[in-house]
Protein backbone atom coordinates (compact mmCIF):
# COMPACT_ATOMS: atom_id res chain seq x y z
CA UNK A 1 0.00 0.00 0.00
CA UNK A 2 3.23 2.10 0.81
CA UNK A 3 3.94 2.46 -3.14
CA UNK A 4 0.39 3.36 -3.77
CA UNK A 5 0.24 5.96 -1.81
CA UNK A 6 3.32 7.24 -2.89
CA UNK A 7 2.41 7.41 -6.38
CA UNK A 8 -0.02 10.44 -5.23
CA UNK A 9 2.88 12.70 -4.84
CA UNK A 10 3.94 12.01 -8.47
CA UNK A 11 0.81 12.10 -10.94
CA UNK A 12 1.00 14.37 -13.26
CA UNK A 13 -1.87 16.48 -15.54
CA UNK A 14 -4.06 16.68 -12.11
CA UNK A 15 -5.29 20.28 -11.52
CA UNK A 16 -7.65 21.60 -9.19
CA UNK A 17 -9.78 24.98 -9.64
CA UNK A 18 -10.97 27.01 -6.27
CA UNK A 19 -13.26 29.45 -5.82
CA UNK A 20 -11.93 33.13 -4.10
CA UNK A 21 -13.86 33.91 -0.77
CA UNK A 22 -14.43 37.13 1.02
CA UNK A 23 -12.99 37.01 4.85
CA UNK A 24 -16.15 36.18 7.07
CA UNK A 25 -14.76 36.04 10.28
CA UNK A 26 -17.84 34.88 11.99
CA UNK A 27 -19.42 33.13 9.19
CA UNK A 28 -20.77 29.67 9.42
CA UNK A 29 -21.07 29.45 5.76
CA UNK A 30 -17.53 30.64 4.13
CA UNK A 31 -15.92 28.70 1.58
CA UNK A 32 -13.85 26.04 1.22
CA UNK A 33 -11.23 27.45 -1.09
CA UNK A 34 -9.50 30.98 -1.63
CA UNK A 35 -7.45 32.79 -4.22
CA UNK A 36 -4.40 34.82 -2.40
CA UNK A 37 -4.55 37.80 -4.09
CA UNK A 38 -1.23 39.03 -5.49
CA UNK A 39 0.77 41.16 -2.99
CA UNK A 40 -1.46 40.10 -0.12
CA UNK A 41 0.59 40.70 3.37
CA UNK A 42 1.10 37.61 5.32
CA UNK A 43 -1.94 38.99 8.05
CA UNK A 44 -4.25 39.05 5.22
CA UNK A 45 -3.17 35.48 4.31
CA UNK A 46 -3.58 34.65 7.90
CA UNK A 47 -7.01 35.87 7.63
CA UNK A 48 -7.72 34.43 4.53
CA UNK A 49 -6.56 31.10 5.74
CA UNK A 50 -8.16 31.24 8.96
CA UNK A 51 -11.73 32.27 7.10
CA UNK A 52 -11.48 28.72 4.53
CA UNK A 53 -13.97 26.04 6.06
CA UNK A 54 -14.77 22.86 4.81
CA UNK A 55 -17.83 21.93 2.90
CA UNK A 56 -21.12 19.76 4.24
CA UNK A 57 -19.99 16.61 3.06
CA UNK A 58 -16.38 17.54 4.68
CA UNK A 59 -18.50 18.32 8.03
CA UNK A 60 -19.97 14.77 8.16
CA UNK A 61 -17.26 12.90 7.64
CA UNK A 62 -15.21 14.60 9.49
CA UNK A 63 -18.15 14.07 12.24
CA UNK A 64 -17.67 10.45 11.47
CA UNK A 65 -13.95 10.10 13.63
CA UNK A 66 -14.02 6.32 13.01
CA UNK A 67 -14.18 4.01 9.63
CA UNK A 68 -13.06 0.45 9.25
CA UNK A 69 -11.27 -0.99 6.45
CA UNK A 70 -12.48 -4.68 5.21
CA UNK A 71 -9.49 -6.01 2.64
CA UNK A 72 -11.09 -8.94 0.57
CA UNK A 73 -10.71 -10.98 -2.45
CA UNK A 74 -8.89 -13.22 -3.88
CA UNK A 75 -5.58 -12.73 -1.98
CA UNK A 76 -7.16 -14.07 1.32
CA UNK A 77 -6.90 -17.43 -0.37
CA UNK A 78 -3.58 -16.83 -2.32
CA UNK A 79 -1.75 -16.01 0.85
CA UNK A 80 -0.37 -12.36 -1.18
CA UNK A 81 -1.09 -8.92 -0.83
CA UNK A 82 -0.84 -7.87 -4.07
CA UNK A 83 -2.66 -9.91 -6.84
CA UNK A 84 -1.42 -10.71 -10.41
CA UNK A 85 -4.76 -10.78 -12.03
CA UNK A 86 -4.13 -14.03 -13.28
CA UNK A 87 -5.88 -15.70 -10.01
CA UNK A 88 -8.87 -18.63 -11.06
CA UNK A 89 -11.73 -17.33 -9.45
CA UNK A 90 -12.25 -20.63 -8.05
CA UNK A 91 -9.75 -19.87 -5.09
CA UNK A 92 -12.52 -17.19 -3.83
CA UNK A 93 -14.81 -19.71 -1.81
CA UNK A 94 -15.00 -18.16 1.78
CA UNK A 95 -16.68 -21.30 4.00
CA UNK A 96 -18.84 -18.78 6.01
CA UNK A 97 -18.94 -15.92 5.09
CA UNK A 98 -21.28 -14.11 7.39
CA UNK A 99 -20.61 -9.64 7.01
CA UNK A 100 -23.17 -8.93 9.38
CA UNK A 101 -20.20 -9.80 12.22
CA UNK A 102 -18.01 -7.65 9.90
CA UNK A 103 -20.43 -4.78 10.65
CA UNK A 104 -21.22 -6.00 13.79
CA UNK A 105 -17.53 -5.75 15.61
CA UNK A 106 -17.23 -2.62 13.50
CA UNK A 107 -20.10 -1.18 15.18
CA UNK A 108 -19.20 -2.60 18.68
CA UNK A 109 -16.16 -0.91 18.14
CA UNK A 110 -17.13 2.38 17.96
CA UNK A 111 -16.60 2.66 14.45
CA UNK A 112 -19.25 4.71 12.43
CA UNK A 113 -18.68 3.83 8.34
CA UNK A 114 -17.02 1.02 6.46
CA UNK A 115 -15.31 0.63 3.15
CA UNK A 116 -15.21 -2.84 1.20
CA UNK A 117 -12.52 -3.89 -0.86
CA UNK A 118 -15.12 -4.19 -4.03
CA UNK A 119 -11.98 -4.37 -6.53
CA UNK A 120 -8.34 -4.01 -5.87
CA UNK A 121 -5.35 -4.26 -8.23
CA UNK A 122 -6.12 -8.13 -9.00
CA UNK A 123 -9.40 -7.10 -10.68
CA UNK A 124 -11.47 -9.14 -8.96
CA UNK A 125 -14.64 -8.36 -8.36
CA UNK A 126 -16.53 -9.02 -5.37
CA UNK A 127 -20.03 -8.20 -7.05
CA UNK A 128 -21.27 -9.55 -10.52
CA UNK A 129 -19.88 -7.21 -12.42
CA UNK A 130 -21.99 -7.50 -15.88
CA UNK A 131 -18.55 -6.25 -17.60
CA UNK A 132 -15.97 -8.61 -16.74
CA UNK A 133 -16.07 -12.94 -16.14
CA UNK A 134 -13.40 -11.61 -13.46
CA UNK A 135 -15.79 -11.81 -10.65
CA UNK A 136 -17.72 -14.03 -7.99
CA UNK A 137 -19.68 -15.02 -10.69
CA UNK A 138 -17.68 -17.51 -11.77
CA UNK A 139 -16.48 -18.48 -8.48
CA UNK A 140 -17.73 -21.25 -6.29
CA UNK A 141 -18.92 -19.11 -3.97
CA UNK A 142 -22.57 -19.55 -3.56
CA UNK A 143 -22.37 -21.18 -6.40
CA UNK A 144 -21.79 -18.34 -8.62
CA UNK A 145 -24.96 -16.30 -7.28
CA UNK A 146 -22.97 -15.14 -4.45
CA UNK A 147 -22.77 -10.84 -3.94
CA UNK A 148 -20.31 -9.25 -0.95
CA UNK A 149 -21.12 -5.99 -2.02
CA UNK A 150 -24.73 -6.78 -1.52
CA UNK A 151 -24.43 -9.08 1.50
CA UNK A 152 -21.41 -5.75 3.36
CA UNK A 153 -24.07 -2.96 1.82
CA UNK A 154 -27.74 -4.76 3.64
CA UNK A 155 -25.66 -5.63 6.95
CA UNK A 156 -24.70 -1.96 7.27
CA UNK A 157 -28.67 -0.86 6.46
CA UNK A 158 -29.53 -3.13 9.32
CA UNK A 159 -26.92 -2.15 11.52
CA UNK A 160 -27.14 1.52 11.11
CA UNK A 161 -23.45 2.00 9.64
CA UNK A 162 -22.44 3.75 6.66
CA UNK A 163 -21.36 2.33 3.47
CA UNK A 164 -18.67 3.05 1.62
CA UNK A 165 -16.47 1.45 -1.68
CA UNK A 166 -13.01 1.39 -2.69
CA UNK A 167 -12.44 0.55 -6.33
CA UNK A 168 -8.54 0.84 -7.52
CA UNK A 169 -8.80 2.28 -10.67
CA UNK A 170 -5.08 0.02 -11.48
CA UNK A 171 -6.79 -3.45 -12.89
CA UNK A 172 -4.07 -6.12 -13.45
CA UNK A 173 -6.54 -8.51 -15.11
CA UNK A 174 -8.38 -6.28 -17.57
CA UNK A 175 -6.81 -6.30 -21.13
CA UNK A 176 -7.87 -2.74 -21.99
CA UNK A 177 -6.46 -1.83 -19.30
CA UNK A 178 -3.16 0.91 -21.10
CA UNK A 179 -5.84 1.64 -23.97
CA UNK A 180 -6.79 4.80 -21.49
CA UNK A 181 -10.21 5.90 -23.42
CA UNK A 182 -11.58 2.08 -23.46
CA UNK A 183 -10.44 1.47 -19.74
CA UNK A 184 -11.67 4.83 -18.58
CA UNK A 185 -15.26 3.43 -20.34
CA UNK A 186 -14.90 0.24 -18.46
CA UNK A 187 -13.96 1.78 -15.69
CA UNK A 188 -16.78 4.53 -15.00
CA UNK A 189 -19.16 1.24 -15.96
CA UNK A 190 -17.91 -0.55 -12.94
CA UNK A 191 -18.67 2.62 -11.08
CA UNK A 192 -21.54 3.27 -11.94
CA UNK A 193 -22.56 -0.31 -10.70
CA UNK A 194 -21.23 0.04 -7.07
CA UNK A 195 -23.12 3.82 -6.79
CA UNK A 196 -26.42 2.57 -8.37
CA UNK A 197 -27.44 -1.09 -6.85
CA UNK A 198 -26.41 -0.76 -3.13
CA UNK A 199 -28.07 2.12 -1.57
CA UNK A 200 -26.64 4.83 -0.31
CA UNK A 201 -22.80 5.12 -0.73
CA UNK A 202 -21.27 7.38 1.87
CA UNK A 203 -17.84 7.33 0.63
CA UNK A 204 -15.89 6.33 -2.73
CA UNK A 205 -11.76 5.58 -1.92
CA UNK A 206 -9.52 5.66 -4.68
CA UNK A 207 -5.64 5.03 -4.29
CA UNK A 208 -3.45 6.24 -7.28
CA UNK A 209 -1.81 2.95 -8.04
CA UNK A 210 -1.11 3.14 -11.97
CA UNK A 211 0.88 1.15 -14.49
CA UNK A 212 1.49 -0.31 -17.43
CA UNK A 213 -1.30 -2.31 -19.49
CA UNK A 214 -0.71 -5.42 -21.36
CA UNK A 215 -0.39 -2.95 -24.67
CA UNK A 216 2.95 -1.43 -22.71
CA UNK A 217 1.55 1.44 -22.32
CA UNK A 218 0.82 3.85 -19.55
CA UNK A 219 -2.77 3.87 -18.31
CA UNK A 220 -4.05 7.74 -17.91
CA UNK A 221 -6.67 7.90 -15.49
CA UNK A 222 -10.14 10.09 -16.52
CA UNK A 223 -10.17 11.33 -13.29
CA UNK A 224 -12.99 14.01 -14.23
CA UNK A 225 -15.62 11.36 -14.94
CA UNK A 226 -14.79 9.84 -12.26
CA UNK A 227 -15.69 12.16 -9.89
CA UNK A 228 -18.56 13.59 -12.11
CA UNK A 229 -20.32 9.97 -12.10
CA UNK A 230 -19.75 10.11 -8.09
CA UNK A 231 -21.42 13.46 -7.77
CA UNK A 232 -24.22 12.64 -10.04
CA UNK A 233 -25.22 8.88 -8.68
CA UNK A 234 -24.21 9.82 -4.60
CA UNK A 235 -23.88 13.48 -4.73
CA UNK A 236 -23.55 12.96 -0.94
CA UNK A 237 -20.18 10.45 -1.15
CA UNK A 238 -17.05 12.00 -0.21
CA UNK A 239 -14.00 11.22 -2.35
CA UNK A 240 -11.13 9.93 -0.44
CA UNK A 241 -7.60 10.15 -1.54
CA UNK A 242 -7.01 10.43 -5.37
CA UNK A 243 -10.52 13.17 -4.77
CA UNK A 244 -11.27 16.23 -3.82
CA UNK A 245 -12.89 15.81 -0.42
CA UNK A 246 -9.95 14.41 1.70
CA UNK A 247 -5.98 13.71 1.26
CA UNK A 248 -3.70 10.88 2.85
CA UNK A 249 -1.98 12.00 5.81
CA UNK A 250 1.24 10.56 4.30
CA UNK A 251 2.35 7.70 6.21
CA UNK A 252 0.21 3.75 6.80
CA UNK A 253 1.77 4.35 10.46
CA UNK A 254 -1.22 4.92 12.20
CA UNK A 255 0.03 8.30 13.31
CA UNK A 256 -0.62 11.59 12.00
CA UNK A 257 1.29 14.82 12.57
CA UNK A 258 1.13 16.62 15.59
CA UNK A 259 0.92 19.67 13.74
CA UNK A 260 -2.28 19.11 11.43
CA UNK A 261 -4.00 21.94 8.99
CA UNK A 262 -6.56 21.11 7.18
CA UNK A 263 -6.35 24.18 5.43
CA UNK A 264 -3.48 23.62 2.69
CA UNK A 265 -1.91 25.23 -0.69
CA UNK A 266 -2.82 24.51 -3.91
CA UNK A 267 -2.62 26.74 -7.02
CA UNK A 268 -5.00 27.49 -9.66
CA UNK A 269 -4.21 25.45 -13.32
CA UNK A 270 -6.22 27.86 -15.61
CA UNK A 271 -7.50 30.67 -14.30
CA UNK A 272 -10.59 31.11 -16.95
CA UNK A 273 -12.21 27.81 -16.01
CA UNK A 274 -12.34 28.09 -12.20
CA UNK A 275 -14.61 26.37 -10.15
CA UNK A 276 -17.50 27.89 -8.19
CA UNK A 277 -17.59 25.34 -6.39
CA UNK A 278 -14.24 22.91 -6.69
CA UNK A 279 -15.91 20.69 -3.43
CA UNK A 280 -19.50 21.00 -3.46
CA UNK A 281 -19.53 20.06 -7.01
CA UNK A 282 -17.67 18.08 -9.47
CA UNK A 283 -14.83 20.09 -10.63
CA UNK A 284 -14.08 20.89 -14.52
CA UNK A 285 -10.98 18.29 -13.82
CA UNK A 286 -8.74 16.20 -11.10
CA UNK A 287 -7.24 17.09 -8.44
CA UNK A 288 -4.32 16.43 -6.02
CA UNK A 289 -2.76 18.96 -4.08
CA UNK A 290 1.00 20.05 -5.83
CA UNK A 291 4.03 19.26 -3.70
CA UNK A 292 5.05 16.17 -1.13
CA UNK A 293 2.43 15.25 0.80
CA UNK A 294 4.29 13.49 3.01
CA UNK A 295 5.65 16.73 4.60
CA UNK A 296 6.26 17.12 8.31
CA UNK A 297 4.67 20.69 7.66
CA UNK A 298 1.58 20.93 5.21
CA UNK A 299 -0.05 24.48 6.17
CA UNK A 300 1.90 26.71 8.78
CA UNK A 301 2.20 30.19 8.44
CA UNK A 302 5.55 29.92 6.63
CA UNK A 303 4.68 27.57 4.42
CA UNK A 304 1.10 29.45 3.37
CA UNK A 305 3.25 32.66 2.95
CA UNK A 306 4.22 31.70 -0.82
CA UNK A 307 1.06 30.18 -1.56
CA UNK A 308 -1.11 30.81 -5.05
CA UNK A 309 -4.23 29.29 -3.29
CA UNK A 310 -5.75 27.73 -0.20
CA UNK A 311 -7.94 24.87 0.33
CA UNK A 312 -9.78 22.71 2.90
CA UNK A 313 -8.35 19.36 2.46
CA UNK A 314 -8.61 17.61 5.89
CA UNK A 315 -6.21 14.25 6.96
CA UNK A 316 -7.16 10.93 6.95
CA UNK A 317 -5.07 8.49 8.31
CA UNK A 318 -4.98 4.45 7.46
CA UNK A 319 -3.35 1.61 9.41
CA UNK A 320 -3.95 -1.92 9.52
CA UNK A 321 -4.80 -3.92 12.83
CA UNK A 322 -2.55 -6.58 11.40
CA UNK A 323 1.38 -6.09 9.83
CA UNK A 324 -0.21 -6.93 6.61
CA UNK A 325 -3.93 -5.48 4.76
CA UNK A 326 -4.98 -8.98 3.85
CA UNK A 327 -5.30 -11.73 5.98
CA UNK A 328 -2.62 -14.44 6.51
CA UNK A 329 -2.77 -16.89 8.98
CA UNK A 330 1.07 -16.05 10.00
CA UNK A 331 -0.22 -13.02 11.52
CA UNK A 332 -2.62 -14.07 13.85
CA UNK A 333 -0.67 -13.81 16.86
CA UNK A 334 0.45 -10.15 15.64
CA UNK A 335 -2.90 -8.27 15.95
CA UNK A 336 -2.37 -4.80 17.08
CA UNK A 337 -2.84 -4.92 20.86
CA UNK A 338 -5.92 -2.93 22.66
CA UNK A 339 -2.51 -0.73 24.51
CA UNK A 340 -1.36 -0.06 21.20
CA UNK A 341 -4.72 1.07 19.26
CA UNK A 342 -5.51 3.36 21.66
CA UNK A 343 -2.04 4.70 21.27
CA UNK A 344 -3.35 5.20 17.42
CA UNK A 345 -6.22 6.85 18.49
CA UNK A 346 -4.88 9.55 20.70
CA UNK A 347 -2.26 10.00 17.56
CA UNK A 348 -5.04 10.66 14.71
CA UNK A 349 -8.07 11.24 15.28
CA UNK A 350 -6.61 12.87 18.00
CA UNK A 351 -4.32 14.91 15.89
CA UNK A 352 -7.30 16.37 13.39
CA UNK A 353 -7.64 13.26 11.42
CA UNK A 354 -9.81 10.45 10.48
CA UNK A 355 -8.86 7.08 11.59
CA UNK A 356 -9.44 4.05 8.73
CA UNK A 357 -8.59 1.10 10.49
CA UNK A 358 -8.05 -1.96 8.46
CA UNK A 359 -9.91 -5.03 9.84
CA UNK A 360 -9.48 -7.67 7.15
CA UNK A 361 -11.54 -10.80 7.36
CA UNK A 362 -9.97 -14.37 6.55
CA UNK A 363 -10.67 -17.52 4.70
CA UNK A 364 -14.18 -18.18 6.21
CA UNK A 365 -15.28 -14.88 5.54
CA UNK A 366 -15.20 -13.96 9.09
CA UNK A 367 -13.29 -11.83 11.23
CA UNK A 368 -10.57 -13.29 13.52
CA UNK A 369 -11.42 -14.00 17.20
CA UNK A 370 -7.67 -11.79 18.35
CA UNK A 371 -8.84 -9.17 15.99
CA UNK A 372 -12.38 -9.11 17.80
CA UNK A 373 -11.36 -9.48 20.60
CA UNK A 374 -8.34 -6.81 20.61
CA UNK A 375 -11.00 -4.13 18.78
CA UNK A 376 -13.49 -4.83 22.05
CA UNK A 377 -10.56 -4.19 24.40
CA UNK A 378 -9.67 -0.98 23.04
CA UNK A 379 -13.30 -0.04 22.99
CA UNK A 380 -13.42 -0.82 26.59
CA UNK A 381 -10.30 1.27 27.48
CA UNK A 382 -11.80 4.19 25.33
CA UNK A 383 -15.40 4.18 26.99
CA UNK A 384 -13.41 3.95 30.31
CA UNK A 385 -11.51 7.23 29.33
CA UNK A 386 -14.23 9.26 28.38
CA UNK A 387 -16.76 7.99 30.25
CA UNK A 388 -16.48 11.41 32.83
CA UNK A 389 -15.47 14.58 31.78
CA UNK A 390 -14.14 16.40 35.01
CA UNK A 391 -14.98 20.08 33.53
CA UNK A 392 -19.16 19.71 33.49
CA UNK A 393 -20.21 21.79 35.91
CA UNK A 394 -17.02 23.72 36.60
CA UNK A 395 -17.22 27.30 37.16
CA UNK A 396 -15.97 28.92 33.82
CA UNK A 397 -14.71 32.39 33.11
CA UNK A 398 -13.15 33.44 29.59
CA UNK A 399 -11.00 36.78 29.24
CA UNK A 400 -13.20 37.63 26.07
CA UNK A 401 -16.12 36.76 24.52
CA UNK A 402 -17.64 37.58 21.09
CA UNK A 403 -20.76 38.29 21.16
CA UNK A 404 -22.95 35.61 22.91
CA UNK A 405 -20.33 32.93 22.28
CA UNK A 406 -20.33 32.33 26.01
CA UNK A 407 -17.12 30.46 27.71
CA UNK A 408 -20.15 27.86 29.48
CA UNK A 409 -20.40 26.60 25.43
CA UNK A 410 -17.12 25.24 25.93
CA UNK A 411 -18.36 22.47 28.88
CA UNK A 412 -22.05 21.86 27.57
CA UNK A 413 -22.03 18.87 25.98
CA UNK A 414 -22.85 20.35 22.22
CA UNK A 415 -20.48 20.17 19.81
CA UNK A 416 -23.10 22.77 17.96
CA UNK A 417 -22.18 25.67 20.70
CA UNK A 418 -19.13 27.04 20.89
CA UNK A 419 -17.04 30.12 23.07
CA UNK A 420 -15.47 32.65 20.56
CA UNK A 421 -12.72 35.26 21.73
CA UNK A 422 -13.17 38.66 21.07
CA UNK A 423 -12.82 39.64 17.33
CA UNK A 424 -9.48 41.40 18.23
CA UNK A 425 -8.05 39.00 20.03
CA UNK A 426 -5.50 36.50 19.24
CA UNK A 427 -5.36 34.85 22.18
CA UNK A 428 -6.88 34.24 25.07
CA UNK A 429 -7.34 32.40 28.72
CA UNK A 430 -9.97 30.08 29.75
CA UNK A 431 -10.05 29.86 33.98
CA UNK A 432 -11.79 26.72 35.05
CA UNK A 433 -12.69 25.93 39.20
CA UNK A 434 -13.65 22.10 39.17
CA UNK A 435 -16.36 20.62 41.59
CA UNK A 436 -14.00 19.87 44.56
CA UNK A 437 -10.45 17.96 43.37
CA UNK A 438 -10.13 15.78 40.75
CA UNK A 439 -7.92 13.54 38.91
CA UNK A 440 -7.38 13.09 35.40
CA UNK A 441 -4.50 12.83 32.64
CA UNK A 442 -6.38 13.87 29.32
CA UNK A 443 -7.15 16.56 27.82
CA UNK A 444 -9.70 17.00 25.14
CA UNK A 445 -10.35 19.91 22.65
CA UNK A 446 -12.32 20.65 19.40
CA UNK A 447 -12.40 23.92 17.64
CA UNK A 448 -15.78 24.98 15.76
CA UNK A 449 -14.27 23.81 12.46
CA UNK A 450 -17.26 25.08 10.58
CA UNK A 451 -16.05 28.96 10.88
CA UNK A 452 -12.42 27.91 10.77
CA UNK A 453 -9.79 26.34 11.79
CA UNK A 454 -7.76 28.41 13.87
CA UNK A 455 -5.23 27.78 16.98
CA UNK A 456 -1.80 27.90 16.28
CA UNK A 457 -0.23 27.06 20.31
CA UNK A 458 -1.78 26.51 23.24
CA UNK A 459 -1.26 25.39 26.87
CA UNK A 460 -3.15 23.82 29.72
CA UNK A 461 -2.15 24.60 33.09
CA UNK A 462 -3.11 23.11 36.90
CA UNK A 463 -2.78 25.02 40.01
CA UNK A 464 -0.46 22.93 41.84
CA UNK A 465 1.02 23.33 45.55
CA UNK A 466 0.02 26.98 45.07
CA UNK A 467 1.06 27.86 41.66
CA UNK A 468 0.45 27.12 37.97
CA UNK A 469 2.02 24.59 36.54
CA UNK A 470 2.15 23.32 32.77
CA UNK A 471 0.32 20.17 32.46
CA UNK A 472 0.44 19.70 28.93
CA UNK A 473 0.82 22.28 25.37
CA UNK A 474 0.10 21.31 21.81
CA UNK A 475 -0.16 23.38 18.33
CA UNK A 476 -2.80 22.80 16.28
CA UNK A 477 -6.48 21.59 17.29
CA UNK A 478 -8.70 21.45 14.51
CA UNK A 479 -11.70 19.20 14.74
CA UNK A 480 -10.51 17.13 17.78
CA UNK A 481 -6.71 17.24 19.87
CA UNK A 482 -6.16 14.59 22.26
CA UNK A 483 -2.83 15.01 24.86
CA UNK A 484 -2.07 12.65 27.42
CA UNK A 485 0.06 14.13 30.34
CA UNK A 486 1.32 13.13 34.15
CA UNK A 487 -1.73 12.60 36.58
CA UNK A 488 -2.65 15.75 38.38
CA UNK A 489 -4.95 15.95 41.35
CA UNK A 490 -6.13 19.81 41.49
CA UNK A 491 -9.37 21.98 41.76
CA UNK A 492 -8.37 24.71 39.08
CA UNK A 493 -7.20 24.56 35.32
CA UNK A 494 -6.70 27.07 33.09
CA UNK A 495 -6.33 27.35 28.88
CA UNK A 496 -4.02 29.42 27.90
CA UNK A 497 -4.55 30.13 24.00
CA UNK A 498 -1.03 32.14 22.91
CA UNK A 499 -1.67 32.03 19.33
CA UNK A 500 -4.42 31.87 16.70
CA UNK A 501 -5.39 32.80 13.01
CA UNK A 502 -7.69 35.53 14.19
CA UNK A 503 -9.66 34.97 17.28
CA UNK A 504 -9.89 31.16 18.40
CA UNK A 505 -12.81 29.47 19.48
CA UNK A 506 -13.65 26.19 21.30
CA UNK A 507 -16.81 24.44 20.86
CA UNK A 508 -15.67 21.25 23.16
CA UNK A 509 -13.47 21.48 26.27
CA UNK A 510 -12.54 18.08 28.63
CA UNK A 511 -10.46 16.68 31.08
CA UNK A 512 -10.40 12.62 31.66
CA UNK A 513 -8.75 9.63 33.31
CA UNK A 514 -6.57 7.18 31.57
CA UNK A 515 -6.12 4.32 33.60
CA UNK A 516 -4.86 1.95 31.13
CA UNK A 517 -1.14 0.74 31.36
Amino acid sequence: MNQIKLLLISLIGLNLFFASCNPAPESKTGKNSTLIPEGSTEAQIVALAANVTPSPRQVIWQDGEFTAFFHFTVNTFTDREWGDGKENPSVFNPSSLDAKQWVQTAKDAGIKQVILTCKHHDGFCLWPSKFTEHSVKNSPYKNGKGDVVKEVAEACKELGIKFGVYLSPWDRHEPSYGDSPTYNTYFVNQLTELLSNYGPVAEVWFDGACGEGPNGKRQVYDFKSYYSTIRKLQPDATIAIMGPDVRWVGTESGYGRETEWSVVPVSAARLDEISASSQQNASNSAFVPEGDMQKPDLGSRSVIANAKGLIWYPSEVDVSIRPGWFYHASQDSLVKTPEKLLDIYFSSIGRNSLLLLNIPPDRRGLLHKNDVRNLQLFKKAIDEIFATNYLIGAKIVADSQSGSQKAEFCIDYDNKTWWAAASDKSDATLDLTLNGQQTFNVLMLQENIQVGQRIESFTLEGWVNGAWQKLTEGTTVGYKRLLRFETVTTDKVRLRILKSRLNPTISSFGVYMNRMK
